[in-house]
């Protein structure tokens, strides 16, 4: 039987879901600097998680990055369980193992997180074909995020040729932040590579201002609308911007203070408020609570992850297998 298309988020909830994202990335952020584990953030890159993942079904997969925490809340991931997750404790996603580079969720459709540069472009064909052969909910599709640092890695072909050679439901989202940790992309590769490499595949390509979050959800929606119908891939280049540095703690002396306002003035959140104000679905009052809300369920989130309690010594060697 086949499964009624989803209907999307309103504009105005995809606006609260970014809000959460920056305010939890935020919170990582200050706990870091009070000895907590560094983590690497995605702020200014919140238009591009929650407008793919608002066109994805429940059916669907998810395989990401160490840039991850857009996704997972943008998904449905509660704050305090990732939050736990960051501080080591036992009513995180993984038990407190994973920290905050190699989250799964199997309740959401997560499959992995990796930290490894281009290692989740290894693995999101795998469970593509697993979901072809029936493995998963029929109809399913996978999505599989990564940066323009992971389209510089060999597996980067190797990933777009198994796909287009196996008709895989397979979407490929490139994050496009413009930096793989220290160097600039333009550095790498010449501009408009991604696109132009992944067209060399034979694929359907299609380029979008990431910090646009009903453009995102527009050009998802119609990927996978057509993975869906053909079962075949299709690749979306998302140019975006990493507002912060490549990790916590990270001073960002390597990028002119010039490209960083430039961007800042192109900020996802502000883009979508001035939307949703122009279409009178919010205002400056509506605004302020929505942002009191996000910093109450934040500190609720926080509360809850520094009380759950620390997994016991006795459990280390759990979920070990080799």
């Amino acid at each position: 039987m086949q499964q009624a298309p989803k209907t999307p988020p309103s504009p105005l909830t995809r606006l609260e879901t970014m809000l959460l994202i920056r305010a939890y990335e935020h919170q990582l952020v200050e706990l870091q600097k009070n000895g907590a584990p560094g983590t690497c953030t995605s702020v200014g890159q919140e238009a591009c998680a929650v407008g793919v993942v608002a066109a994805l079904e429940s059916r669907d997969r998810i395989v990401t990055n160490h840039r991850s925490a857009g996704h997972l809340i943008a998904r449905g991931a509660e704050p305090r369980r990732l939050m736990a997750e960051v501080l080591g404790r036992v009513d995180g996603y993984c038990g407190g193992r994973s920290g905050s580079l190699h989250i799964s969720a199997r309740e959401l459709g997560v499959v992995l997180t990796s930290t490894i540069v281009g290692g989740e472009l290894s693995m999101a064909p795998g469970v593509a074909l697993a979901q072809k052969m029936g493995k998963g909910e029929p109809g399913g599709i996978v999505a599989v995020f990564f940066g323009d640092g992971a389209a510089c890695e060999g597996i980067f072909h190797e990933a777009l040729n198994l796909a287009v050679q196996w008709q895989l439901p397979l979407l490929f989202v490139c994050e496009n932040n413009q930096w793989q940790a220290f160097v600039h992309r333009l550095e790498t590769m010449p501009d408009n590579a991604i696109a132009n490499w992944a067209k060399g595949h034979g694929l359907p390509v299609e380029t979008v201002d990431g910090n646009d979050a009903e453009a995102v959800l527009e050009a998802a929606a119609h990927a996978i609308a057509h993975i869906r119908q053909g079962g075949s891939p299709a690749f979306l280049e998302l140019v975006t911007y990493r507002q912060r540095g490549h990790f916590e703690p990270d001073d960002q002396a390597y990028v002119a203070p010039a490209e960083l306002d430039y961007w800042r003035a192109r900020d996802p959140i502000d883009r979508q408020v001035q939307r949703l104000k122009a279409q009178g679905l919010i205002d400056d009052n509506g605004l302020t609570a929505l942002e009191r809300q996000t910093q109450a369920s934040i500190a609720t989130a926080l509360a809850f992850a520094q009380t759950s309690p620390w997994p016991a010594p006795e459990t280390l060697t759990d979920h070990v297998y080799a």
